[in-house]
């Protein structure tokens, strides 16, 4: 209790003092800054209470919490189910605080941003569109999304509660659906259940916590569920998850894993989840045949919608990046053609499909260099990718030595793996842009 008491007490005077400060005028700097140094920092201090509590070491403590808070999902404890309830749920709650951004938590309420705010979110916010406001005032803007959020997690809490949860797993395993993130209060995940109803209500709320929030807002307002359809983005979305579960399925059933209806049950689950970078589990992935951990890590790569709380590239810049190519094909044969790209019927500026090339370029850099670096540690080559892949497309689970947790990793490649999952998080040129030269000059 001491402890607590005294965090809350330096909480406290840090809040009192900072609210004096002027934060009307944020540069757009100052803006990536904040955003990079509030997830490292809320990190650090996430995981001091997790640290009392387990008896883990430092680091493993802040990979814990900067796990949840990015809603990555990997973890580096085992026997969750003898573990007090309190905690459990303390790291389901850093989970869905995380969900939604803590910087756009900051911009709800501290509404004395003003126009700061406004870059601020721009700064976190995921995608490569970043003016689709919902008001013309930010603090507004954020106050909707949360809206969103929280009424999406109590549905969820209440699906869950009737499809056969205790109370208290049902609001844990609502905290971390809609936040897509992915941890559970059983070591089992969510096959705990031994459930297939349970499975699907996840489903439909880990597509729903992947796609846009600022589209759940507008299909609400206009009270038009048809307005999910019109949304390339989504559509393509919904689409490529029902083909990989199709995909998927008849792998496992060719492999005389399951009986048709069992198979299609976990090929749906487990597409869904690696596709929204959720990353629950259900059955046993190290006996399915290995070209379907292939498969999912390359699900996990295409991601979930813009403007959701799901990692990977997203599905914005897939549909993007194949028209540039599909184009670059035509023009071989046509040269003097002249094909504009679309998206949603409008011409896309090119700064923004340079951008979305760039992103593209970046991310698998990242992943080529990291995987490297982790294999330095005394990683093989699969388990360094895959876990390189769970936490920069803030997934999860990873396969080889890392299938079951990330106690393997060293306390060197545990530090690496957080760099990791706060570059994914913040779609790394939030990160990369500090690392510049001219960032720092004025």
């Amino acid at each position: 209790m001491k402890p607590a008491f005294s965090f809350i007490v330096i909480a406290f005077i840090l809040l009192y003092r900072l609210k004096k400060g002027d934060m009307s005028n944020v540069s757009y700097r100052d803006a990536l800054m904040f955003a990079s140094l509030t997830w490292g920092l809320t990190g650090i201090m996430g995981g001091i209470p997790i640290m009392l509590v387990t008896d883990i070491s430092f680091t493993d403590a802040v990979f814990e919490s900067l796990s949840a808070l990015t809603t990555t999902g990997a973890t580096v404890l085992t026997g969750l189910d003898a573990m007090p309830k309190s905690f459990l749920m303390y790291r389901q709650f850093l989970q869905w605080m995380g969900g939604l951004g803590v910087v756009i938590f900051v911009v709800a309420v501290l509404p004395m941003l003003n126009v700061g705010g406004m870059r601020l979110l721009k700064a976190e916010t995921p995608g490569p569109v970043k003016d689709d406001k919902l008001s013309p005032r930010i603090a507004n803007t954020a106050h909707y999304l949360w809206f969103i959020y929280v009424l999406l997690t109590v549905l969820c809490a209440i699906a869950y509660y009737f499809s056969g949860m205790s109370f208290y797993d049902a609001i844990a395993h609502s905290f971390t659906t809609i936040s897509t993130g992915g941890f559970s209060t059983h070591d089992a995940s969510m096959w705990f259940f031994k459930s297939h109803l349970i499975l699907f209500v996840s489903n439909i709320f880990m597509l729903l916590g992947a796609i846009s929030f600022a589209l759940h807002f507008r299909v609400m307002h206009a009270t038009s569920p048809f307005l999910y359809w019109r949304d390339e983005e989504t559509r393509v979305f919904i689409c490529l998850v029902g083909g990989l579960i199709v995909v998927l399925t008849i792998m496992l059933v060719m492999g005389d894993r399951y009986p048709l209806a069992e198979g299609l049950s976990f090929a749906a689950f487990h597409v869904i989840s690696f596709i929204t970078s959720t990353g629950f589990g259900a059955a046993d992935l190290s006996t399915w045949p290995e070209v379907t951990g292939f498969f999912l890590v390359f699900c996990a790569y295409l991601g979930g919608c813009a403007g959701s709380t799901a990692g990977g590239n997203k599905i914005i810049r897939d549909i993007i990046t194949f028209k540039a190519i599909r184009r670059e094909l035509f023009q071989c044969v046509h040269p003097k053609a002249i094909l504009p790209l679309r998206f949603q019927g409008q011409p896309v500026d090119e700064r923004v499909s340079h951008a979305v090339m760039a992103f593209m370029s970046v991310a698998a850099g990242s992943s080529l260099v990291f995987t490297l670096l982790l294999m330095m540690t005394g990683l093989d080559f699969w388990s360094a990718f895959t876990a390189v892949a769970a936490c920069i497309n803030v997934l999860g689970p990873g396969f080889g030595e890392v299938g079951s947790n990330f106690i393997p990793v060293s306390d060197i490649g545990i530090w690496m793996l957080n760099v990791a999952m706060v570059l994914g998080r913040l779609e790394y040129f939030t990160i990369l842009a500090m690392l510049t030269p001219s960032f720092w000059r004025y």
